[in-house]
């Protein structure tokens, strides 16, 4: 009598939803950050009152919009276990494009004067094809993302100079204006775009199939396709959506500073960077979630704010963010016992 076969099994999901049952060590990063932005928060009224008040705390997170859009799209790619360094430069270049097709020759724009209606619809549309490009390259020819998108990062804001000259564009029409600088509800628009995204996001991720299955191909590529998961599709998409959402960024802090700086967006990579690694995403991918990025980038814009009210010289800021990389790279060795290549 033969005994009795053995059913294979499939694997376990490796998404939000995994460890049912017990909080893993790994994932109290995610929420370790919560009491650090208690903690930032004290010590910032500490040092000035002003830190407390509504306008300043206002004033923070708009600043911080932008970043949180890049950091949203970064997070994304990465949990699908790519990269995207060219987010930097699609910041300057969608809504430097943008503006230059429809502001007259004499504004430095290209002379094409296309309705100022078209403004926000061409931004975006640049930022869609950006990311399909990358896509194009990294998935058809199999092209490393990380070599791929550092090409498109320096192609672009070649093409930001070129296109501009080099010069800063003030002309810039009322629409693209609009989203940087109206204000809904007592709150600036660009806050309330950014966190409705984020919690998008969060349950899309977390709650639909294909948000899980971003975690999935992150996780483990081969398995997830052998489940079925169209992994090309699933990455090129989220590729596409990194680089709208890098044009929206731009607009965003095109309309708060009221025009498309030469420099727009130049070495906010690396603050992106430092955003998702201290929110809890690795970068080995299929780990990390949307609400410890959020966490990462309030984090960085409250150590900001502190420094600045305490008079620290602002060259020290990037050698302090390095430093929080650092502990968070050490972090991230402790609770997992993986360090993050």
């Amino acid at each position: 009598m033969t005994g009795t076969p053995t059913i294979a099994r499939p694997p376990t999901p490796t998404g939000p939803r995994s460890g049912l049952g017990r909080l893993p060590l790994a994932r109290l990063r995610d929420f370790a950050l919560v009491p650090a932005i208690v903690l930032l928060v004290v010590v910032g009224a500490l040092i000035d009152p002003v830190f407390l008040s509504a306008a300043n705390i206002t004033n923070v997170l708009q600043q911080q919009t932008e970043l949180a859009l890049l950091v949203l799209a970064e997070a994304i790619i990465l949990i699908s276990g790519k990269f995207d360094l060219s987010l930097e430069s699609t910041i300057a270049l969608a809504p430097a494009l943008a503006v230059a097709l429809v502001i007259p020759a004499t504004s430095n724009g290209l002379g094409t004067e296309l309705p100022a209606s078209l403004a926000i619809v061409l931004c975006l549309l640049t930022g869609l094809a950006i990311g399909a490009f990358n896509g194009l390259l990294i998935l058809r020819f199999q092209l490393s993302a990380f070599i791929v998108t550092l090409g498109m990062l320096i192609v672009l804001r070649g093409l930001q100079i070129g296109i501009t000259g080099g010069q800063n564009l003030f002309d810039i029409p009322p629409s693209v204006l609009y989203l940087g600088s109206a204000v809904w509800l007592g709150l600036p628009a660009s806050i309330w775009i950014s966190g409705t995204l984020f919690a998008v996001g969060i349950v899309v991720l977390g709650f639909f199939r294909h948000g899980r299955s971003v975690y999935a191909i992150g996780g483990n590529t081969d398995a997830a396709r052998a489940a079925g998961i169209r992994t090309d599709r699933v990455v090129w998409v989220v590729l596409m959506i990194g680089g709208v959402l890098a044009a929206l960024a731009g607009l965003l802090m095109t309309g708060r500073l009221g025009s498309v700086a030469a420099a727009q967006g130049d070495g906010m990579i690396f603050t992106v960077f430092a955003a998702a690694v201290i929110g809890g995403i690795s970068l080995d991918g299929g780990k990390g979630t949307l609400f410890g990025a959020l966490c990462g980038v309030i984090v960085l814009g409250l150590i900001n704010n502190i420094l600045t009210l305490a008079g620290v010289s602002a060259q020290w800021i990037q050698a302090i963010y390095g430093g929080i990389i650092l502990v968070a790279l050490i972090l991230a060795r402790l609770t997992s016992g993986k360090a993050q290549d």
